[in-house]
Protein backbone atom coordinates (compact mmCIF):
# COMPACT_ATOMS: atom_id res chain seq x y z
CA UNK A 1 0.00 0.00 0.00
CA UNK A 2 1.28 3.45 -1.00
CA UNK A 3 0.27 6.39 0.96
CA UNK A 4 -0.08 10.20 0.31
CA UNK A 5 0.42 12.22 3.40
CA UNK A 6 -1.51 15.94 3.46
CA UNK A 7 -1.05 18.61 5.63
CA UNK A 8 -3.99 20.62 5.81
CA UNK A 9 -3.64 24.00 6.97
CA UNK A 10 -1.98 26.43 3.62
CA UNK A 11 -1.44 22.99 1.83
CA UNK A 12 -4.95 21.57 0.88
CA UNK A 13 -7.03 25.18 1.76
CA UNK A 14 -5.83 28.85 1.38
CA UNK A 15 -5.98 29.61 4.87
CA UNK A 16 -5.95 27.84 8.69
CA UNK A 17 -9.17 26.09 9.92
CA UNK A 18 -8.59 27.06 13.29
CA UNK A 19 -8.13 30.78 12.71
CA UNK A 20 -10.96 31.49 10.43
CA UNK A 21 -12.99 28.68 13.17
CA UNK A 22 -12.31 31.02 15.29
CA UNK A 23 -13.87 34.23 13.46
CA UNK A 24 -16.61 31.85 12.39
CA UNK A 25 -17.88 31.66 15.92
CA UNK A 26 -16.66 35.30 16.35
CA UNK A 27 -19.72 36.26 14.06
CA UNK A 28 -22.08 34.21 15.91
CA UNK A 29 -21.01 35.98 19.22
CA UNK A 30 -19.66 32.72 20.49
CA UNK A 31 -16.10 34.13 21.30
CA UNK A 32 -14.13 37.43 22.26
CA UNK A 33 -12.45 39.91 20.24
CA UNK A 34 -9.84 39.42 23.30
CA UNK A 35 -9.52 35.50 22.32
CA UNK A 36 -8.59 36.23 18.53
CA UNK A 37 -6.07 39.04 19.30
CA UNK A 38 -4.35 36.21 21.36
CA UNK A 39 -4.99 33.49 18.56
CA UNK A 40 -3.11 36.06 16.43
CA UNK A 41 -0.28 36.73 18.65
CA UNK A 42 0.31 32.65 19.45
CA UNK A 43 -0.17 32.33 15.62
CA UNK A 44 2.76 34.16 15.00
CA UNK A 45 4.97 32.34 17.19
CA UNK A 46 3.80 29.12 14.80
CA UNK A 47 5.21 31.11 11.38
CA UNK A 48 8.26 31.45 13.55
CA UNK A 49 8.43 28.07 15.01
CA UNK A 50 8.23 28.65 18.79
CA UNK A 51 4.61 27.78 19.27
CA UNK A 52 3.89 26.51 22.63
CA UNK A 53 1.21 24.25 21.46
CA UNK A 54 -0.24 23.48 25.16
CA UNK A 55 -0.99 27.57 25.00
CA UNK A 56 -2.47 27.56 21.64
CA UNK A 57 -4.56 24.69 22.03
CA UNK A 58 -6.05 25.75 25.34
CA UNK A 59 -6.80 28.72 23.76
CA UNK A 60 -8.31 27.52 20.37
CA UNK A 61 -10.36 24.60 21.84
CA UNK A 62 -11.65 26.42 25.22
CA UNK A 63 -15.00 27.51 22.87
CA UNK A 64 -15.82 23.75 22.85
CA UNK A 65 -16.37 23.09 26.46
CA UNK A 66 -19.21 21.97 27.65
CA UNK A 67 -20.39 21.28 23.96
CA UNK A 68 -21.74 17.40 23.00
CA UNK A 69 -20.91 16.63 19.82
CA UNK A 70 -24.41 16.22 18.41
CA UNK A 71 -24.56 20.22 19.25
CA UNK A 72 -21.22 21.02 17.93
CA UNK A 73 -21.53 19.47 14.34
CA UNK A 74 -24.37 21.49 12.85
CA UNK A 75 -22.07 24.62 13.57
CA UNK A 76 -19.19 22.64 12.02
CA UNK A 77 -20.97 21.61 8.96
CA UNK A 78 -21.77 24.82 8.05
CA UNK A 79 -18.52 26.40 8.80
CA UNK A 80 -17.09 23.85 6.40
CA UNK A 81 -19.19 24.98 3.84
CA UNK A 82 -19.53 28.79 4.15
CA UNK A 83 -15.45 28.58 5.09
CA UNK A 84 -13.89 25.90 3.96
CA UNK A 85 -15.64 24.71 0.99
CA UNK A 86 -14.41 28.32 -1.27
CA UNK A 87 -10.79 27.62 -0.19
CA UNK A 88 -9.87 24.56 -1.24
CA UNK A 89 -6.95 24.61 -3.89
CA UNK A 90 -8.23 23.00 -7.11
CA UNK A 91 -4.81 21.25 -7.66
CA UNK A 92 -5.35 20.04 -4.58
CA UNK A 93 -8.25 18.42 -5.34
CA UNK A 94 -6.54 16.99 -8.57
CA UNK A 95 -3.64 15.86 -6.43
CA UNK A 96 -5.99 13.63 -4.20
CA UNK A 97 -7.88 12.62 -7.06
CA UNK A 98 -4.26 11.19 -8.48
CA UNK A 99 -3.14 9.35 -5.63
CA UNK A 100 -6.90 8.17 -5.56
CA UNK A 101 -6.65 6.88 -9.03
CA UNK A 102 -3.21 4.94 -8.01
CA UNK A 103 -5.09 3.10 -5.60
CA UNK A 104 -2.88 4.86 -3.29
CA UNK A 105 -4.57 5.53 0.37
CA UNK A 106 -4.87 9.43 1.63
CA UNK A 107 -4.47 10.51 4.82
CA UNK A 108 -4.51 14.07 6.44
CA UNK A 109 -2.85 14.86 9.56
CA UNK A 110 -3.06 18.66 11.40
CA UNK A 111 -1.79 20.19 14.28
CA UNK A 112 -5.71 21.40 14.05
CA UNK A 113 -8.05 20.15 16.16
CA UNK A 114 -10.10 16.60 15.38
CA UNK A 115 -12.83 18.21 15.73
CA UNK A 116 -12.26 20.24 12.33
CA UNK A 117 -9.60 17.84 10.98
CA UNK A 118 -11.79 15.02 10.70
CA UNK A 119 -15.05 16.44 9.00
CA UNK A 120 -12.95 18.58 6.71
CA UNK A 121 -11.31 15.33 5.78
CA UNK A 122 -14.60 13.94 5.14
CA UNK A 123 -15.76 17.38 2.70
CA UNK A 124 -12.42 16.52 0.58
CA UNK A 125 -13.16 12.47 0.41
CA UNK A 126 -10.51 11.69 2.83
CA UNK A 127 -11.57 9.05 4.86
CA UNK A 128 -7.95 8.99 7.55
CA UNK A 129 -7.53 12.28 9.20
CA UNK A 130 -5.11 13.11 11.88
CA UNK A 131 -5.52 15.63 14.49
CA UNK A 132 -4.64 17.25 17.41
CA UNK A 133 -7.19 15.08 20.06
CA UNK A 134 -9.81 16.86 21.89
CA UNK A 135 -10.59 15.66 25.54
CA UNK A 136 -13.82 14.20 26.16
CA UNK A 137 -15.74 14.25 29.89
CA UNK A 138 -19.00 12.52 30.30
CA UNK A 139 -19.99 12.46 26.52
CA UNK A 140 -18.76 16.41 26.14
CA UNK A 141 -16.13 18.60 24.87
CA UNK A 142 -13.90 19.68 28.20
CA UNK A 143 -12.09 22.18 25.84
CA UNK A 144 -8.71 20.73 26.36
CA UNK A 145 -6.87 18.77 24.53
CA UNK A 146 -5.01 15.42 25.21
CA UNK A 147 -2.36 13.13 23.79
CA UNK A 148 0.38 13.39 21.78
CA UNK A 149 0.58 16.88 19.52
CA UNK A 150 -0.07 16.57 15.75
CA UNK A 151 2.73 18.90 15.50
CA UNK A 152 6.51 19.10 14.15
CA UNK A 153 8.04 15.78 15.42
CA UNK A 154 4.67 14.96 16.64
CA UNK A 155 3.29 14.09 13.46
CA UNK A 156 5.31 11.25 12.66
CA UNK A 157 5.09 9.92 16.17
CA UNK A 158 1.51 10.22 15.30
CA UNK A 159 1.60 8.64 12.09
CA UNK A 160 3.32 5.89 13.77
CA UNK A 161 0.89 4.74 16.08
CA UNK A 162 -2.16 4.93 12.95
CA UNK A 163 0.10 2.73 10.79
CA UNK A 164 0.24 0.54 14.22
CA UNK A 165 -3.35 0.63 14.98
CA UNK A 166 -4.87 -0.12 11.61
CA UNK A 167 -2.10 -2.91 10.92
CA UNK A 168 -0.63 -1.26 7.89
CA UNK A 169 2.84 -1.06 6.38
CA UNK A 170 3.50 1.16 4.02
CA UNK A 171 5.26 0.80 0.89
CA UNK A 172 5.69 4.27 -0.99
CA UNK A 173 5.01 7.61 0.79
CA UNK A 174 4.59 10.76 -0.38
CA UNK A 175 4.24 13.76 1.54
CA UNK A 176 3.07 17.40 1.24
CA UNK A 177 3.53 20.28 3.00
CA UNK A 178 3.69 24.56 3.30
CA UNK A 179 5.51 24.91 6.62
CA UNK A 180 9.31 24.35 7.82
CA UNK A 181 7.37 23.00 11.05
CA UNK A 182 6.35 19.76 9.39
CA UNK A 183 10.26 18.79 8.23
CA UNK A 184 9.97 16.08 10.41
CA UNK A 185 7.05 14.57 8.06
CA UNK A 186 8.76 15.65 4.77
CA UNK A 187 11.94 14.10 6.11
CA UNK A 188 10.08 10.42 6.58
CA UNK A 189 8.18 10.28 3.65
CA UNK A 190 10.11 9.08 0.70
CA UNK A 191 9.09 11.86 -2.27
CA UNK A 192 8.37 14.77 -0.65
CA UNK A 193 5.85 18.48 -2.51
CA UNK A 194 6.37 21.93 -0.76
CA UNK A 195 3.16 23.35 -1.65
CA UNK A 196 3.59 27.54 -1.29
CA UNK A 197 5.87 26.87 0.96
CA UNK A 198 7.71 29.52 3.49
CA UNK A 199 11.07 30.60 3.20
CA UNK A 200 12.92 28.52 5.57
CA UNK A 201 11.33 25.13 3.93
CA UNK A 202 11.20 26.77 0.21
CA UNK A 203 15.25 27.04 1.13
CA UNK A 204 15.35 23.37 2.85
CA UNK A 205 13.66 22.16 -0.54
CA UNK A 206 15.86 23.78 -2.95
CA UNK A 207 18.70 22.28 -1.20
CA UNK A 208 17.26 19.12 -1.14
CA UNK A 209 15.77 18.47 -4.44
CA UNK A 210 12.38 18.38 -3.29
CA UNK A 211 9.56 18.98 -5.28
CA UNK A 212 8.52 22.96 -4.90
CA UNK A 213 4.72 23.54 -6.17
CA UNK A 214 2.15 26.89 -6.24
CA UNK A 215 -0.99 26.11 -5.80
CA UNK A 216 -3.76 29.03 -6.08
CA UNK A 217 -7.45 29.34 -6.13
Amino acid sequence: MNLAIFDLDETLIAGDAATLWLGFLAEQGLVSDGLLAEERRLMEHYYAGTLDMNAYMALTLAPLEGQGPETLAPLVNTFIRERIAPIVYPQARERLDWHRALGHRCLIISATGEHLVKPIAQHLGVADAIGVQTEMKNGRYSGRPTGIFSFQHGKVVRLGHWLRDHNLEPGFCYGYSDSHNDLPLLEYVDEAAVINGDDALNAIAAERGWQQLSWAL
